[in-house]
């Protein structure tokens, strides 16, 4: 079982996590997902976890002792984990790094950064690494990790069901069709390619081969 120790200023921003295929993953104990707040750690009576970045510069950055208190909680007594820090800055999340992380690892701890983003001693502290998962700035670091979370759950063979369902490991369509062949919307037919009804696995592969995801033609996982 891998466990996710998520660190957030937003726990209710996570009840994705407990619908679908990762809601399920946590019943039949595949993964386990931890969330931390790190104002439960904050030092003064008004729960303060953020301050003005030295050097000046718009926005408040979050403080590093309440995070570094919220993993250790989290934690406990495990000293092997990986850290895992959101920035847009960061290596670009893959399948391929995805996979790696579920074989070497049982824990994952994600900080979900916020405001002008997390006191870098905190990364320095964890041996962080920093990952993007797109090259656009988010408001805080909540999403990333849902997505990471996603993204490794899906691979673990219990979850999925069948290896073979990873789209990265068979031939996979970027455009895919069900019944009914034919249906019209606004007055206009909208049909199957012939190709996929007529039976011939050979055309049918070769189809398939001309409308790879992008990823796939490039061998991006």
């Amino acid at each position: 079982m891998i466990t996710f120790h998520i660190i957030t200023l937003f726990p209710e921003a996570f009840s994705y996590v407990e619908s679908s295929i990762i809601g399920r993953a946590q019943k039949s104990k595949n993964i386990k997902i931890k969330i931390t707040n790190p104002r439960d750690f904050a030092a003064d009576k008004h729960k303060t976890t953020d301050d003005r970045p030295y050097g000046g510069g718009p926005g408040m950055v979050m403080k590093a002792e309440p995070v570094l208190k919220a993993v250790r909680k989290s934690l406990g007594r495990k000293k092997k984990f990986k850290a895992i820090f959101f920035s847009a800055q960061g290596r670009v999340l893959t399948n391929a790094r995805a996979e790696n992380i579920l074989k070497k690892y049982k824990d994952v701890v994600l900080i979900a950064g916020h405001y002008e983003g997390v006191d870098e001693r905190v990364a320095e502290a964890l041996k962080a690494e920093k990952v993007s998962i797109g090259p656009y700035v988010l408001t805080g670091g909540e999403l990333p990790a849902m997505v990471m979370i996603d993204v490794i759950t899906r691979r673990i063979k219990e979850v999925i069901g069948k290896r073979e369902s990873l789209e990265e490991g068979r031939l996979a369509s970027a455009k895919v069709y069900t019944r009914p062949e034919v249906f019209m919307w606004k007055s206009k037919n909208y049909r199957v390619p012939g190709t996929l009804l007529s039976g011939n696995h050979a055309g049918i592969a070769e189809w398939k081969r001309k409308n790879l995801p992008k990823w796939e033609k490039h061998k991006n996982i």
